[in-house]
């Protein structure tokens, strides 16, 4: 009996996808949609209630949760007291996107500028430990241009 051939990404999905790991994942999911228009594709809820999985769009791109889950070594940045990974969101409203956040209740970290690197760009930390910057492309730099933004920046 043959079989169809399976696509090695499913579909939907992208090569490279943020799985993160929330202490209150089913709080999370709602955030995201209030924060960022996220539009939930898959909960999974296990027995004891913990969000075993749980998937959103945002944009053209998956974001997939889970609760915090010691006995498996999945921690969230709330036990790990913070996290060294930034996820990155372009969007067509940096400053729309940005209120939003924080109007569900994300903390600034970096305030929304205009970047030397042609990005309007700013930083939130959500309630759960996860930090973000959001983005609006508002300009092409060449490497040079670039280089000289940055060397300015850096003689002030």
């Amino acid at each position: 009996m043959a079989s169809k051939a399976t696509n090695p990404i499913p579909q939907g999905m992208h090569s490279l996808s943020p799985h993160i790991v929330c202490t209150g994942a089913a709080k999370a999911m709602e955030f995201y949609k209030a924060a960022f228009n996220a539009v939930e594709t898959t909960r999974m809820p296990g027995p004891d209630g913990r969000l075993m999985h749980g998937a959103m769009k945002i944009g053209d791109s998956t974001l997939m949760l889970v609760d915090e889950m010691l006995e498996y070594g999945a921690k969230s940045p709330k036990t790990l007291n913070g996290s060294p990974v930034t996820i990155h969101l372009y969007v067509g409203d940096a400053d729309a996107t940005f209120a939003r956040a924080v109007g569900a209740g994300a903390k600034v970290t970096m305030p929304l500028a205009d970047q030397f690197w042609g990005d309007r760009y700013g930083q939130v930390e959500d309630p759960f430990g996860h930090k973000w910057s959001i983005a609006t492309h508002q300009r092409d730099v060449t490497p040079e241009e670039m280089q000289e933004a940055m060397r300015k920046m850096a003689s002030k």
